[in-house]
């Protein structure tokens, strides 16, 4: 028997890490994919044509597929091989194909149309009507009504998406992986204690000395602290030219190839353009309404990062430089001018944020707010650096949580949650086994950013929002919901960081154990809004890029296509996008943040939005306010329309002010 298909005996049905091999996943996924087929043809074909028949058979009918692909997708993008990686080039097509093949199934589509025209007989309770809503749905965007020629190209579009897909992702872990700049004795030794450790442990990865290398862990401090010029033009233009240095691993041509095909994919299923198709589901619903947002945003958040480039300007040429300034200077002199305008030095503030200190702060927040526990629990896991907790509330089992942080040559850059198991009680109850992956600089101890404390607590919402769902269907449980809806619980709980309690209480120096002191803490809450002119800029030209390229024709030249944009924008010249396009994975790397990149920002105006709901309740922690957050947003997955679940926790949807305010950009009154 293959490991990955026997019941797995272990605590909580953890997979069994160290008994499984790489070679074991292809016929695991052969064996898992012939289960399903059988298993769906057995619907389609069957004299079967109830919900529970048709749809909630369908829930349980890849249920061996989901097990193993929970385990594959996860290790693949947080611990790759040549063998993993091989394999995922094997399966985008193979996935992708039984995909169409589920969808294009006339049989079934038959049943679940014919379902959806007779529901108002059915008796059907309002979370079994949104998952018939959903499965409909699902089969129209995919297809199910072509026919002929049409649902053949399609199937061959979706197929050759898969595969560009995958390919953009490795070619940029291979940029990523294979970069690196030795440091000379005096470049390391101008940097902080803090970016000495990281540079040494980056370059005992590599086999070498001290080195700069292209996660944004350790080339982000290094940009901050150099004082040498040539070496952070050099190691920015290497970080941003990630996907775009000719060879094997140039991701521009795939790039516009998956642009055309998503043009035509969308007008296949008579849409204008992939914009419009992309948005139709989501909160947004069309791109002029996405434009709207983020342009009432640009022009504020421009306006105040070309003042502060003149600040930064004018210090540069006090340093002799005779300028303009550049995007390589832009983080060295903002932290330069942090530390002289908030006094506040990032290599004095990291000892008090240690990962085990932060840990502690955002698992008390959860247990403040919905009596969550956390009891540490030992692997083996899939990698050595990853840790365990169980996670109960009044004694019962909640979910198994396990934290991956730690930047290492096999895991794609940036900071996600994903689900090796979600949610569901159909079938008999299961919980869910949630990740939350990161990429911080490895050190003895872990000392973080306050930017990195933000991600930490930002990947944690989305972990809530898996661990905290609580409906029948697999199909709507957790992060299941509109794009421009599941950052809402992430970047919400990035505001109990900024609750002074939570950091008096956990802010310790890890040496020492003393608090950080009351003059710091309050400097470091005052300069919350420090440079975001700079963040909002590089973020909305970034999402603005992705939502051009999607909405009419698609440009032959998608780089010639950034500029345009960029320059109709008026992008300031020191700045550049958050994401180029060569290596922006959010959009390339699959669909799910294509024309999608705003929904960052369309969850922000919530999140501002919905912590106010716990300030104008006179506390952060407020029972009744954390009760209403829970039951209609964590709890409820997709069991609902995004908007109808906000309204019922907030009584109104908010506009745009909220976020101004929480980032500085309101003109003062």
């Amino acid at each position: 028997m293959n490991v990955l298909l026997e019941k797995w005996e272990t605590p909580f049905g953890l997979p069994p890490f160290a008994a499984i091999r790489d070679e074991d996943f292809g016929p695991a996924f052969d064996e898992a994919l012939a289960r399903a087929r059988a298993n769906i043809a057995a619907i389609a074909e069957g004299p079967g044509t109830t919900f529970t028949e048709v749809i909630e058979a369908l829930e349980l009918a890849e249920g061996d597929l989901d097990r193993v692909a929970g385990v594959f997708y996860n290790l693949a993008g947080a611990d790759s091989t040549e063998a993993r990686e091989a394999l995922m080039r094997e399966l985008a097509p193979k996935m992708s194909a039984f995909s169409s093949e589920v969808t294009n199934n006339k049989a079934l589509w038959a049943k679940i149309d014919a379902l959806w025209q007779g529901r108002e007989a059915l008796g059907l309770t309002p979370e079994q009507g949104r998952v018939l809503e959903l499965y409909r749905q699902m089969f129209v965007r995919s297809g199910a009504a072509l026919e002929g020629a049409a649902a053949e190209r399609l199937t061959a579009v979706k197929s050759r998406l898969a595969v560009l897909g995958t390919a953009f992702g490795q070619n940029l872990l291979a940029d990523e992986r294979s970069w690196f700049m030795e440091l000379a004795e005096a470049d390391f030794t101008a940097l902080p204690g803090f970016v000495q450790d990281a540079a040494k442990a980056a370059g005992a990865e590599k086999g070498t000395g001290p080195v700069v290398t292209l996660n944004r862990s350790l080339i982000v401090p290094v940009l901050q602290f150099s004082p040498n010029r040539a070496l952070r033009e050099k190691a920015y233009e290497a970080w941003v030219a990630r996907g775009a240095n000719g060879g094997e691993t140039d991701n521009r041509a795939v790039a516009a190839e998956i642009l055309a095909l998503r043009h035509e994919r969308a007008q296949l299923l008579g849409y204008a353009d992939f914009a419009a198709f992309k948005l139709e589901p989501e909160m947004a619903k069309t791109p002029a309404a996405v434009r709207d947002l983020l342009m009432r945003v640009w022009q504020p958040a421009r306006g105040k990062a070309l003042a502060d480039a003149a600040v930064l300007e004018a210090m540069l040429k006090a340093d002799g430089h005779p300028g303009p300034l550049e995007p390589w200077d832009w983080r060295y002199y903002s932290e330069k001018r942090r530390r002289a305008e908030h006094d506040l030095d990032e290599a004095v503030l990291k000892p008090y944020l240690s990962l085990d200190a932060m840990l502690g702060a955002m698992f008390d927040c959860s247990t403040r707010l919905f009596g969550l526990e956390f009891r540490e629990i030992a692997g083996p896991f899939y990698h050595p650096d990853v840790r365990g907790w169980e996670v109960t509330r009044g004694g019962n089992h909640v979910a198994v949580f396990l934290g991956d942080y730690f930047a290492r040559g096999s895991k794609r850059s940036g900071a996600w949650c994903s689900a090796m198991r979600s949610q569901r009680k159909l079938g008999g109850e299961q919980r869910p086994i949630v990740v939350n992956v990161c990429n911080f600089a490895k050190g003895d101890p872990c000392l973080l950013s306050y930017d990195d404390a933000r991600t930490l607590f930002h990947e944690f919402g989305h972990a809530l929002h898996q661990m905290l769902s609580d409906v029948t269907y697999g199909f709507i449980s957790g992060t299941s919901v509109a794009r421009d809806f599941v950052e809402l619980p992430s970047q919400l709980y990035e505001h109990w960081l900024e609750v002074p309690s939570v950091l008096e209480a956990h802010a310790r120096h890890h040496v020492t154990g003393e608090p950080m002191p009351a003059d710091m803490l309050k400097r470091l809450l005052d300069a919350g809004t420090y440079d975001q002119g700079f963040a909002t800029v590089e973020f909305v030209a970034s999402a603005m890029v992705d939502l051009e390229f999607h909405t009419g024709a698609p440009s032959a030249d998608p780089l010639q296509k950034q500029a345009e944009v960029l320059e109709a924008l008026g992008m300031p010249r020191a700045i550049r996008m958050r994401h180029a396009t060569p290596h922006f994975a959010h959009v390339f790397s699959g669909d799910g943040y294509s024309s999608g990149y705003y929904s960052y920002m369309w969850s922000e105006v919530m999140d501002a939005d919905a912590f106010a709901a716990f300030e104008e309740a006179g506390d952060a922690f407020d029972p009744a306010t954390a009760a209403r957050l829970e039951k209609f947003i964590l709890s409820a997955g997709g069991s609902e329309d995004a908007e109808a679940l906000y309204l019922k926790f907030r009584g109104r949807m908010p506009g745009v002010e909220p976020l101004l305010k929480g980032r500085g950009l309101l003109e003062p009154a």
